[in-house]
C-alpha cells in the first residue's frame, strides 16, 4: 500500500496499555482490530465494558464500537491478514525471583503473529523491553514471517501515566519512533497522524536507543523522588521541614517541583520493576557500574515504606497491637485502580502483621484490593473506615481525602491522630482543630 495512505491497525495485548492504544486509535479515525489470548478480556471490551479504571475511557470505547471502527478477535490469523501496522502492548512484569523483565509475553506476541505475516507489513514494540530486544525480535520475524524480510520491526516507547492515559495517547508531549529504515518511520507517521497534526515532536532514532528511553525517563523519575525522600530522612535527623525543602527546591527553575514531593515513595506497575530490570540488563551487558545508584533509589523508596508504619506506631505509643487504624488509599496512585506494588497496601498490611485493627478504603481499587488481601478489613466510605479508629493514615492523595474536614473527621474518630503519608493535607488546619498531625521528614 502507499505509505501516506491510512494504515489498518492491530493491538495485540488488551490491558491497560493496549486497550487504551486501540480505544483511542479507533477514535482518532483509524480500522482498529484488538488482539488477545484471553476470551474474557475480549468479550468484556466487545461489550463495552472497560476492565480497569481509567478516566474518560469507558466513554472513549463506547464511541468507538458504535463507530464500527474497533473490533476484538482472539485469532492472531485475523490479525495478521487485517493489519498493515501491528503495535505489541503486551505486558513485561519482573521475572520472578529476578530483577529481570520476564519477556513470555512479548516473545509470545511475536512468534504467534509471525507465521501469518504474508505480505509487507510493520510490527511495532510499545512494550517496555531490556535494550537488544528490538534485534533479536527481528530476527525472529525474518525467520518465522512467510513475507520474511518484508517485515520490519520499529520501537515506539508508550509514556502513559495511570489517571492520564486518554491525554498522553492522544496529546502525547512526544513521540519517539526508534527505526531501521525510512519506509518503517513513513508508516509510523502514517499510524499516527492525527496526532502528529497536532504539532507533536517526533524524535527518529535507532531501535536501541528507542528501548532505552522509557527505563531511562522512569529511572530519572524514580531517582528525583528517591532524592527528596532522601532528604526527608536528613530533615527527621536533624528537626528541619521537608515540604519547606522541597518548595524552596522546586523555586529553581532548573530542578522544579514535578516528583519533588516527599512522602510515601513510588509503586506501580511500571517504575519499581524497570528500574531493577535496568540495573540487571546494565550488569548483563557490562555496564551495571554506570547505573548502581539505582539500587540505593529503590532501597530509599522501600525504606519510606517502614518508616511510615514507624510514624505510625509513634504517634499510637509505641504499640500498633490491638490499635484500630483507618489506612486512607489502596491504589499505588489517585485515578488509578492499580495496586501492584501498591505503597498503601503495603503499610496496612505491615501494620496488619503487627497486630493492627486495619480497615482500608479507595475510591476505585477496592475490589482489587480484596481479591488480593483478604485478609484485610475495608470500608464503604472514608469515614465509614474512620469509624472509632485510633488512627488515620494517609496513604494515596486521592482528591476525596484532601477534601474532608477535620472537624468532620473527628466526629468519627476515637482520638484525632493523622499521619500524611503524602504530605497532601494542610498541616496548620489540622493541627487548628485540635488534630496530632504526622508527616514523613517533618517534626
Amino acid at each position: 500500500m502507499n505509505p501516506t495512505e491510512s494504515p489498518r491497525l492491530t493491538v495485540i495485548g488488551t490491558g491497560y496499555l493496549g486497550a487504551t492504544h486501540a480505544i483511542c486509535m479507533a477514535v482518532l479515525g483509524f480500522e482498529v482490530l484488538g488482539v488477545d489470548v484471553d476470551q474474557r478480556k475480549i468479550d468484556k471490551l466487545a461489550s463495552g465494558e472497560v476492565p480497569f479504571f481509567e478516566p474518560g475511557l469507558p466513554e472513549l470505547l463506547t464511541k468507538a464500537l458504535e463507530s464500527g471502527r474497533l473490533r476484538f478477535t482472539t485469532s492472531m490469523k485475523e490479525a495478521g491478514e487485517f493489519g498493515d501496522v501491528h503495535f505489541v502492548c503486551v505486558g513485561t512484569p519482573q521475572r520472578p525471583g529476578s530483577d529481570a523483565a520476564d519477556l513470555t509475553y512479548v516473545d509470545a506476541a511475536v512468534t504467534s503473529l509471525a507465521p501469518h505475516l504474508e505480505r509487507r507489513a510493520l510490527v511495532v514494540g510499545k512494550s517496555t523491553v531490556p535494550v537488544g530486544t528490538a534485534k533479536r525480535l527481528t530476527g525472529v520475524l525474518h525467520e518465522l514471517a512467510p513475507a520474511g524480510t518484508e517485515i520490519e520491526l520499529a520501537w515506539n516507547p508508550e509514556f502513559l501515566r495511570e489517571g492520564f492515559a486518554v491525554d498522553d495517547t492522544m496529546r502525547p508531549d512526544r513521540l519517539v519512533f526508534g527505526v531501521a529504515s525510512d519506509w518503517a518511520e513513513e508508516r509510523l507517521r502514517a499510524a499516527f497522524k492525527p496526532v502528529l497534526d497536532l504539532g507533536t515532536p517526533v524524535v527518529r532514532t535507532d531501535l536501541a536507543t528507542a528501548e532505552l528511553v522509557k527505563v531511562a525517563a522512569n529511572s530519572f523519575l524514580a531517582t528525583k523522588i528517591s532524592y527528596i525522600n532522601a532528604m526527608a530522612e536528613v530533615c527527621e535527623a536533624v528537626g528541619a521541614d521537608i515540604k519547606d525543602l522541597a518548595d524552596s527546591l522546586a523555586l529553581d527553575d532548573r530542578i522544579g517541583g514535578k516528583f519533588l514531593r516527599p512522602g510515601l515513595g513510588f509503586g506501580g506497575g511500571c517504575l519499581p520493576k524497570d528500574i531493577r530490570a535496568f540495573a540487571h540488563r546494565a550488569e548483563e551487558i557490562g555496564v551495571g557500574q554506570a547505573v548502581s545508584f539505582l539500587r540505593e533509589v529503590d532501597d530509599i523508596n522501600r525504606r519510606r515504606r517502614a518508616r511510615t508504619v514507624d510514624l505510625v506506631r509513634e504517634l499510637l505509643g509505641g504499640q500498633i497491637s490491638g490499635k484500630r487504624i483507618a489506612a486512607w488509599g489502596a491504589a499505588f496512585k489517585p485515578n488509578s485502580d492499580d495496586i501492584r506494588d501498591a505503597p498503601a497496601l503495603d503499610v496496612a498490611r505491615t501494620m496488619h502483621g503487627l497486630g493492627g485493627h486495619v480497615r482500608v478504603y479507595d475510591p476505585a481499587a477496592l475490589d482489587n484490593a480484596r481479591r488480593a488481601y483478604p485478609e484485610l478489613r475495608y470500608g464503604d466510605s472514608a469515614l465509614d473506615a474512620a469509624e472509632d479508629a485510633d488512627v488515620v493514615v494517609l496513604l494515596t492523595e486521592w482528591a476525596d481525602f484532601r477534601e474532608i474536614e477535620p472537624t468532620a473527621l473527628a466526629k468519627v474518630v476515637r482520638h484525632k491522630r493523622i499521619v500524611d503519608g503524602r504530605h497532601a493535607l494542610d498541616a496548620a488546619q489540622w493541627r487548628s482543630a485540635g488534630w496530632e498531625y504526622r508527616a514523613l521528614g517533618r517534626s
